[in-house]
């Protein structure tokens, strides 16, 4: 039976930047096709779309109407652009990926070896889709085209990351004869994309990173860095979070992660976990993604192997915190109140003030929280920790000397509760984050009370020789009288 996913399920591509031999366009086949309205930029459900070239692996198909307004001079430099297409998917992209992934389907559902590209007006953003339903028959999906295809935005034909589009969504057609067709199973949308955003590095589409889409999509991270790697709401930052991870995840567990949780039969977290374990790795995702945001603030391999992206495009990443100044005379409280969702990395960073400094985290506990935090002290040296929290999921710190000793206190709270089942805008809760001046620490207090008691002591020892001295006076003279 057909699951409601599948039914529903489109992936498409957010495009940052901006066929073959016009002889074909006259004696071409016109084909109807289902297009997303969503996505079209006429917000047509229906195109009609001439065949302009037939490759060995795959079939050229353009919107007609958007075709025949083009001038002679632009087809032309359109085809070319879409022979160099077809030349890199036959000796790169096709060979590379399924070498790597597994096989899209073949013959797949019409029974034929060739991949349909269809290209048409797309809204701006969106460099092209794919639509898991055309893999099934019109009785299953009405508005299936019965095809293993793909779609491409016909404004985006001579984009600089056109190869890239086509690697991320020929990597959901691979993806969905792996899990949909072998396995009966459909993988969630997140992690769906984390393997189709790893292409272009895997293809080495990002070594000159000046020119590259890697470029891009951190650029697009660095905006919302906060962005939930689980939850798909189809935002460019969604691509950025997602593009990271991937590269985290490959950098030190490798490339055999993403593919033996592709070739499992679970999904999402659990089939990392799946892929972990079989690699004979201790850490579990929740651990991984605990190291990643860290890695995000530091990425710096000596303060914690795990804490720093290993790959050259990536030596200068780091995320900015959110700065909180506190008063550097006085008493001063600071409170922070934050919603976030699972999976979602959050940095705070705390400056300025003087004496101790005191932190509270107070969660639900309904809830999940994972809180480490990074202290710097006065010579730049970074050292991590993490909050004990109670069963209330509120915990305390206390940083002495502050801001003379310590120059800052960052803390990196995040919610680790759902494990699967992600699927568009997740559920919301709150954390706080409470900042104080104090005169000294517990750990302060407690010296100073030691401190106190050892000069009680010293004084009472003081007073009873003191006491001794006196008695042995009156002693004597008694004895003299």
């Amino acid at each position: 039976m057909l699951t409601r996913s599948i039914l529903k399920t489109f992936f498409f591509f957010f495009a940052i930047a901006f066929l073959l031999e016009p002889s074909f366009v006259f004696a071409a086949r016109r084909t109807g096709f289902f297009v997303s309205p969503d996505f079209d930029f006429f917000r047509r459900e229906e195109i009609a779309a001439v065949l302009i070239k037939t490759s060995p692996k795959l079939y050229f198909y353009v919107d007609d109407r958007w075709w025949l307004a083009q001038s002679f001079e632009k087809q032309r430099d359109k085809i070319n652009s879409l022979k160099e297409l077809d030349q890199e998917f036959r000796n790169r992209i096709h060979p590379i990926l399924t070498k790597t992934f597994g096989s899209e389907p073949r013959p797949g559902i019409d029974k034929d070896l060739r991949i349909t590209i269809l290209i048409h007006p797309m809204i701006r953003k969106v460099g092209g889709y794919f639509h898991s339903g055309d893999g099934f028959f019109r009785v299953q999906v009405p508005r299936s085209n019965e095809r293993e295809m793909v779609y491409l935005n016909a404004f985006h034909i001579k984009s600089p990351f056109l190869r890239n589009i086509l690697a991320h969504e020929f990597m959901h057609l691979i993806t969905f004869n792996q899990k949909d067709i072998i396995r009966g199973i459909t993988e969630e949308i997140w992690l769906n994309d984390v393997r189709a955003e790893f292409t272009s590095f895997l293809l080495g589409y990002d070594d000159v990173f000046e020119k590259s889409l890697l470029k891009q999509r951190i650029r697009s991270f660095l905006r919302n860095p906060s962005d939930s790697l689980t939850e798909w709401l189809g935002e460019i930052s969604d691509y950025g979070v997602v593009n990271l991870f991937a590269l985290y995840l490959y950098d030190h567990y490798g490339i055999a992660i993403l593919v033996d949780s592709l070739h499992s039969k679970k999904v999402g977290i659990p089939s990392i976990n799946y892929a972990l374990k079989k690699n004979g790795f201790e850490q579990d995702f929740s651990q991984i993604f605990t190291d990643w945001k860290i890695a995000l603030l530091v990425n710096d391999c000596e303060i914690g192997s795990k804490y720093c992206f290993l790959s050259p495009q990536l030596k200068d990443l780091r995320v900015v915190p959110l700065t909180n100044f506190l008063p550097l005379v006085g008493q001063g409280v600071l409170s922070i109140t934050h919603t976030t969702t699972d999976w979602s990395a959050n940095w705070y960073r705390f400056i300025g003030g003087h004496q101790a400094l005191r932190i509270e985290f107070r969660g639900s506990n309904d809830f999940v929280f994972n809180v480490p935090y990074m202290i710097e002290d006065a010579g730049g040296n970074l050292s991590i920790g993490f909050l004990e929290l109670d069963e209330q999921q509120r915990g305390v710190i206390y940083i002495p000397d502050f801001n003379s000793k310590n120059r800052s206190f960052t803390i990196l709270p995040s919610a680790q509760n759902k494990i699967t089942g992600f699927n568009g805008r997740e559920m919301a809760f709150s954390f706080s984050l409470t900042a104080s001046i104090e005169k000294r620490t517990p750990e302060q207090e407690k010296e100073l009370i030691k401190e106190i008691v050892k000069k009680i002591e010293f004084l009472r020892e003081l007073i009873f020789q003191l006491q001794a001295e006196i008695a042995l006076i009156m002693a004597r003279r008694a004895r003299f009288f």
